[in-house]
């Protein structure tokens, strides 16, 4: 007589989902807030969409992931701060355009579910959640046997976020002579990895243990430092006009992601050295022999988030922004011509 097969033979245990649930239940609930109307494991997440306070609410949304960065979390055991870089990465993704957070939603699969990684992943997306006043209000852990490679696991994250019609940036304001200000990033953020992985693992043969002396940490340790969230240091400019245009560092560089909220016939000059690269993108470039052009169009440089404004706005923008303990740098000037970068 043929043995009788479970789900569990198949590779997939419904009980290590449920364990991971319930653990998960409890990190989201710390995120949930008046305009919570459901509970997780619900069939679908509800939020409560009324904004008196708006004239005319636009709801703005992102879905994105954190790339090859997984694979240093993998390397390292650490699984409690990619969830919290997806979140960072999404928050940013909808403040360019003038939008504060509401609800976040997470994927997580893999191939043999671990409930206590699956809760570190969660867990630093509850975190991530938590610091940015937005609600993780539900998401998917899907296990898989036999797609993704043991131990390993993928993640993305969706987002939405609100902003009155009038308070939307869009970039259509820019204008030649205004001035490019510069949000420094903390590392890499969530972009670059699979060259950044070849350079320190294949190049340099470091391991992610290697200590490196010139970054004051290890090699896993240095590519797993945080993607910062800039919604605190630009909140409270968000709805007084003063802000042109935002851009987030992200895949594709300085080079890339600029131009991307530039309107037809103008350009951004940037000046090399009017703001501090840090040094493991120099440790980067040296290893590789990696060209200037190619590091400013794959990595962040330095800069994870880029303001346009007026010139005469410079110094408020500056000054709000450092009272509330962030660097701003000026790095550039808007010019007349192509809607490019040009590094000056």
């Amino acid at each position: 007589m043929t043995k009788s097969i479970t789900y569990s033979d198949a590779g997939v245990s419904i009980d290590a989902a449920n364990a991971a649930v319930e653990r998960i239940r409890e990190s989201a609930r710390t995120t949930f807030n008046a305009r919570t109307l459901s509970e997780i494991g619900s069939f679908g997440g509800m939020f409560d969409g009324a904004f008196p306070q708006m004239r005319q609410p636009v709801l703005v949304a992102s879905a994105d992931g954190v790339g090859t960065k997984l694979k240093i979390a993998f390397e390292t055991n650490v699984h409690d701060t990619v969830g919290r870089d997806l979140v960072n990465h999404c928050v940013n993704d909808i403040l360019v355009q003038g939008a504060r957070p509401l609800f976040f939603l997470d994927y997580v699969a893999t191939g043999k579910l671990s409930p206590e990684v699956v809760a570190a992943v969660v867990e630093g997306c509850a975190r991530g959640c938590r610091e940015n006043g937005c609600v993780l209000l539900g998401g998917e852990t899907a296990e898989m046997p036999g797609f993704y490679s043991e131990g390993e696991y993928d993640i993305a994250g969706f987002i939405v976020g609100v902003v009155d019609r009038e308070n939307v940036i869009d970039g259509k304001r820019i204008e030649a002579g205004d001035a490019v200000l510069a949000l420094p990033s903390v590392g890499l953020h969530t972009n670059g990895y699979s060259l950044a992985r070849k350079l320190f693992f294949e190049v340099a043969d470091y391991r992610a243990e290697t200590p490196l002396a010139e970054l004051g940490m290890t090699a896993g340790e240095a590519l797993l430092q945080p993607h910062a969230s800039y919604l605190r240091p630009l909140e409270d400019l968000l709805d007084r006009g003063l802000i042109k245009g935002l851009a987030h560092i992200t895949g594709g560089g300085l080079l890339e992601n600029v131009p991307r909220i530039l309107p037809e016939g103008v350009g951004v000059e940037i000046k090399l050295g009017s703001w501090q690269v840090l040094p493991v993108f120099d440790l980067m470039q040296r290893l590789g022999n990696v060209s200037e052009r190619e590091m400013y169009r794959t990595f962040n440089m330095g800069v994870g988030m880029v303001v346009v404004c007026a010139e005469s706005d410079v110094r408020a923008i500056k000054s709000h922004v450092e009272a509330r303990g962030e660097k701003c740098f000026e790095i550039g000037r808007a010019v007349a011509g192509e809607r490019d970068v040009r590094l000056v």
